[in-house]
């Protein structure tokens, strides 16, 4: 969750702003109730700061996150990437990463998705594993 959390932390201040949790849950791959989001968003910023820090971030995520079996979730991870590593070499490209996120969301800027690629392409390489794939997609 923390990864999650500093992906859409883009200017590194400790928060993320309200705005966001639509993206963050879609991303995610999340289904969620907007009027049960924004009831979270509201219990976790009773100030109306527009921004929350860690803590409040996954009080409002947590929620949402359904308990998937963890050995099926990986099984579905593994396929995915398997479609998207053509080469079958063990990696895809950052670019194709990016690509892959406008897909599951589309409603992601480009600095959501340069800070997203930067989170996990840790060695700079241009290139995503898959246990960096992994580590993304469940935190």
């Amino acid at each position: 969750m923390k990864k999650v959390f500093q992906m859409f932390d883009q200017g590194k201040t400790g928060f993320v702003e309200c705005s966001k949790f639509v993206n963050i849950l879609n991303t995610l791959g999340q289904a969620f109730d907007e009027d049960e989001l924004k009831t979270k968003i509201a219990e976790n910023d009773p100030n109306k700061e527009g921004k929350v820090d860690f803590e409040k971030f996954c009080g409002i995520v947590m929620p949402f996150l359904e308990e998937d079996d963890d050995e099926a979730m990986h099984e579905e991870l593994k396929e995915a990437f398997r479609l998207y590593d053509k080469g079958g070499d063990g990696y895809i490209t950052t670019q194709t990463l990016k690509e892959i996120l406008k897909e599951l969301d589309n409603k992601l800027s480009d600095d959501d998705l340069i800070g997203i690629i930067d989170e996990v392409d840790e060695d700079g390489s241009g290139t995503v594993d898959f246990d960096e794939f992994m580590e993304m997609m469940t935190g």
